[in-house]
C-alpha cells in the first residue's frame, strides 16, 4: 500500500527551480516543485520476522494501514514525523533503510497506549514500537536510551538485592548517563523529605543506601531470575541472527549469576 502523505516526503527528495519555464509558461518557485525518483534495492525481507518475533511485536501482521495508531498517537499531536503506521508499513515492506532514518526519534513512544485502544486490528502498536526500538539496539543501529540504561538500573538492583531503593537507583542512573546529582529538583525533593518526613523514615532511607539491604532467603530467587533473563536475551538475539552476540551474552553472565548493580 503506498503512503500518499505529503509530510513523509523527504525534503532532500524534493527539487525545486527558482527560474524555470516551460512550453513558455512561467512555472517558477513552488509550481516547479517535482519529487525525485529513486530506486530502493536494499530491502530487508526478514526484518518483519525478525521483529514480530521480539516482545510487543507479535502481531505486527495484523496491520492494514487503517492509521488509527497515528491519529491518536500522544507523541504524532506535537511531533507529526512521530509515525508508528509509516513505520509499521516500511517494517513489513523489508525498507530498513527508510526505517533507519527515522531511528533518533521511533525512541520518543511514551506508552500511553492511546494507539492500542484505538487499533481495530489488535496490533498492539505501542508493543510494536517497543519492539522496534529493541530491534534498534540490537542491531547496533542506535546507542541504549535513557529509559533503557533506567530500566537495567532498576531490574539490576531488582534482581541482587530483591529490594526497591530509591536513592541508590537515582544515583546511578545520574552517573551512567553523566548527569549531576546536585541538580535543583533533586535538592527540592531532599529538602522536603527531610522536612516532612519522619526520622525513623530517613534513617531507613540513609541505611538502605548505604548498605544495600536484601530480600531474606533471596538467592534461589535471583538464581532463576537471571536463569530467565538469560534465556530471554539468547531468545532475542538468536530470532534476529546475532548468534555471536548469543555468546557474549553467555560470557557477561551465566546461569545463576547475579546481574551487577549499579
Amino acid at each position: 500500500m503506498p503512503i500518499h502523505e505529503e509530510h513523509l516526503i523527504r525534503p532532500e527528495n524534493l527539487s525545486t527551480h527558482d527560474d524555470l519555464i516551460i512550453d513558455g509558461i512561467d512555472v517558477s518557485g513552488h509550481w516547479s516543485t517535482f519529487i525525485e525518483s529513486r530506486v530502493v534495492t536494499d530491502y530487508n525481507e526478514a526484518i518483519e520476522e525478525e521483529i514480530s518475533n521480539l516482545p510487543g511485536g507479535e502481531f505486527i501482521h495484523r496491520c492494514w494501514q487503517c492509521g488509527s495508531c497515528t491519529n491518536s498517537c500522544t507523541v504524532n499531536a506535537v511531533n507529526p514525523e512521530f509515525n508508528p503506521r509509516y513505520w509499521i508499513y516500511l517494517i513489513r515492506m523489508g525498507m530498513e533503510s527508510e526505517l533507519l532514518r527515522d531511528k533518533d526519534i521511533i525512541w520518543q513512544c511514551v506508552s500511553c497506549n492511546k494507539c492500542t485502544y484505538a487499533c481495530p486490528r489488535d496490533v498492539f502498536p505501542e508493543g510494536v514500537m517497543k519492539a522496534t526500538a529493541h530491534w534498534l539496539e540490537l542491531k547496533g543501529h542506535t546507542p541504549k536510551s535513557p529509559s533503557t540504561i533506567f530500566d537495567e538500573i532498576f531490574t539490576g538492583q531488582v534482581v541482587e538485592t530483591g529490594k526497591i531503593e530509591e536513592g541508590r537507583i537515582l544515583r546511578s542512573f545520574f552517573k551512567r548517563t553523566g548527569q549531576s546529582l546536585m541538580q535543583d529538583w533533586v535538592i527540592t525533593m531532599v529538602q522536603r523529605m527531610i522536612a516532612r518526613l519522619p526520622v525513623k523514615m530517613l534513617f531507613a532511607l540513609g541505611w538502605g543506601g548505604v548498605f544495600k539491604p536484601r530480600t531474606s532467603q533471596w538467592a534461589r530467587a535471583r538464581s532463576a531470575i537471571n536463569e530467565y533473563i538469560v534465556e530471554k536475551e539468547e531468545d532475542h538475539r538468536q530470532a534476529l541472527g546475532l548468534d555471536d552476540l548469543v555468546d557474549l551474552a553467555k560470557q557477561e553472565l551465566s546461569p545463576g549469576e547475579t546481574r551487577p548493580a549499579d
